[in-house]
């Protein structure tokens, strides 16, 4: 399945660098924009419809294989090393999100009181550490996957937790925000087929976001998702399930 969505995750780059639109493969394919939409969202394709759609956007299906082929070898994660020297440095961290956001050189000297120089350097270290290759006049092209993601509970991930606490101050009731607490219970299956949906919806932000690569930075505010699923139930009611000892019992039983 990861295979099959990375292969999307390439044709739809390929169609939106033809400037081909949902619309237009539906045309000229002969189904509706919703289908069509619907195939891209859900990776739910056949083979002979990947063709037709290649066909219908004058796309190889060799180029399809060779970008995933060199996608394969970019980088999906860091060391736990060069995780730490990223966060231990708080002007690189920030330089480090900036080039995973899609900020050109430009982009983060008008927005952050970094030095051109600085930024400069700043790169450098990242070049070297695998993320960027650092271009002639400033420019750079990321090196990592579509899948790449930060160690779990590693260094980088532990710091956004630490500094996580003010993303729930709001009352997310803007325009472009949301915010949904949902519990229930449910089968180990149907929670496996939860958490696939969730990767799924992971992917789709991460096309958006290179979708708007191209605009000017102040036409793309930056936008963060949380999404999360685990076994859970709230502290309040942990006290009175059976089999467990309640936690009023247990701290007058240390006091003593």
């Amino acid at each position: 399945m990861a295979q099959a969505s990375a292969v999307v995750d390439v044709l739809k780059r390929e169609l939106k660098g033809r400037g081909v639109t949902y619309a237009v493969v539906a045309q000229r394919i002969g189904m509706s924009e919703a289908s069509v939409k619907r195939m891209f969202s859900t990776c739910n394709f056949t083979l002979e419809r990947i063709d037709a759609i290649c066909a219908a956007a004058g796309i190889e299906f060799t180029e399809l294989t060779r970008d995933f082929n060199r996608e394969q070898h970019m980088l999906t994660s860091l060391t736990e090393k060069q995780e730490r020297e990223i966060v231990d440095d708080p002007k690189l961290f920030l330089v480090a999100v900036s080039v995973l956001n899609l900020m050109s050189f430009d982009d983060i000297v008008s927005v952050y009181t970094l030095a051109p120089a600085e930024v400069v350097g700043l790169l450098t270290r990242l070049d070297r550490i695998g993320v960027i290759e650092l271009l002639p006049n400033n420019r750079f092209k990321l090196k990592i996957a579509r899948t790449f993601a930060w160690i779990p509970n590693g260094p980088i991930q532990t710091a956004f937790k630490n500094n996580a606490h003010d993303f729930f101050d709001s009352d997310f009731a803007g325009s472009a925000e949301t915010m949904l607490l949902l519990n229930g219970r449910l089968s180990k299956a149907n929670a496996l087929a939860l958490v696939d949906k969730l990767k799924r919806v992971a992917r789709e932000f991460s096309a958006q976001h290179i979708e708007d690569a191209h605009l000017p930075l102040a036409e793309r505010p930056p936008i963060s998702i949380l999404l999360s699923c685990r076994p859970w139930q709230p502290a309040f009611m942990r006290p009175f399930i059976k089999g467990k000892p309640a936690m009023a019992s247990r701290k007058i039983s240390a006091a003593r």
